[in-house]
């Protein structure tokens, strides 16, 4: 900004710039501001330098967030008293805004500042665990910075109003009548909203984790959640989008938390490998105690079960050590085919339907015919 672009804005005010001497002051001021601006820049990126240095999460953050909102404040305060300066020598009204413009801008600027440094700690936080390989629920600290930030807002917006002459109060008054109106429009955005206040405060689930509902058909990854939708990735890769009011009905299995995983099953044996049945269980029960990867100070059940119509049954009651569903299955592999290989091991043989036929000793079968007529009598 020159002296002739200064003196030609004076002119344009009806000022007479060489009679007031305001042309050298206004320069002036322009230029110190200019100066401190720069000086501010060079100040901020050197301190910004060594903070990213440092293992400090708060000093990054606040460093970052306060560097433009805080350079665009000195120009609009030195700009203002300007203003003020040339408004002092003029009735010109537009200098009557000079003062609204100051209060509403410094607000706004300081409002600025405070959000991103919220959101400015919310991301170093998160980088800061993760890089310590230390767990972190990213969508509660999400959530609280946009509730943070939220109230941030609307404290700046209260603060404008009673700044620029508005009765707070009134005001208020006026928005609790108007959020009864509201609330009776929109009870199922607000039962949404507290859908997720209620998932981020309690954390039945986090982002990431596998969860589903014996009450509705909802089983899958959580992607996402939202103020008023929770997205669930399906395992055949579907998406489904859940309103947060939901979960606040249903029952919601987390199964990503679990702590082991079961394997139940049962295995039949031929009838004429009874005498076998005491041998094979015990030795399934030490074959489990001693496998790696079951665990043993878990209950561990191996007993005979059942007398079933072509087998006698025993069933394996344990859990292994991991919760990841594709190693589980290859230890229940492993685990299936040892019992095999001790099923054999007795002499005995593993299971399956049959039918036996009796028939009187007095019969003599000639051929198949005679067998099919034999047979009718002995279903009677």
């Amino acid at each position: 900004m020159s002296l002739d672009f200064v003196q030609a804005g004076f002119q344009a005010l009806g000022l007479n710039p060489a009679a007031s001497g305001l042309t050298t002051q206004v320069f002036i001021v322009v230029v110190t501001v200019l100066a401190i601006n720069l000086s501010l820049g060079i100040v901020l990126k050197h301190l910004l330098a060594r903070a990213r240095q440092t293992k400090l999460v708060w000093d990054d953050a606040a460093l970052d967030a306060i560097g433009r909102p805080l350079r665009l404040l000195i120009w609009l305060l030195g700009l203002a008293f300007a203003a003020d300066m040339v408004g002092a020598h003029t009735d010109a009204p537009i200098f009557e805004a000079v003062d609204p413009i100051r209060k509403t801008g410094t607000i706004a600027l300081l409002a600025w500042m405070v959000t991103r440094l919220i959101h400015n700690t919310e991301l170093g936080l998160i980088a800061h665990r993760a890089q310590r390989e230390l767990p972190t629920d990213e969508a509660t600290v999400a959530a609280i910075g946009k509730l943070l930030r939220l109230a941030v807002i609307i404290t700046a917006v209260l603060i404008t109003l009673q700044s620029l002459g508005f009765s707070v109060s009134g005001v208020l008054a006026f928005g609790g009548i108007g959020g009864i109106a509201v609330g009776f429009a929109a009870k199922d955005l607000l039962a949404n909203f507290f859908g997720a206040m209620m998932i981020y405060f309690d954390r039945p689930f986090i982002v990431g984790e596998w969860i589903r509902s014996p009450d509705k058909e909802i089983e899958g990854t959580v992607e996402e959640i939202g103020w008023r939708l929770t997205r669930i990735r399906r395992f055949d890769k579907r998406p489904i989008y859940v309103p947060n009011a939901l979960f606040t009905q249903i029952t919601v299995e987390n199964p990503s938390r679990m702590t082991h995983r079961r394997i139940l099953t049962t295995i039949g044996i031929r009838y004429d490998d009874l005498n076998a049945m005491q041998a094979i269980t015990d030795d399934v029960r030490q074959m489990l105690i001693d496998h790696p990867e079951i665990a043993s100070d878990q209950t561990l059940i191996v007993h005979f079960d059942a007398f079933s119509a072509s087998s006698l049954d025993f069933f394996i009651y344990t859990f292994t050590h991991t919760t990841q569903w594709v190693k589980f299955h290859e230890i229940k592999q492993d685990v299936l085919l040892r019992v095999a290989d001790i099923i054999a091991t007795h002499g005995a043989q593993i299971a399956f339907p049959t039918r036996t036929l009796h028939l009187p000793d007095n019969l003599r079968i000639e051929s198949a015919q005679d067998l099919v007529g034999a047979s009718t009598p002995l279903k009677t």
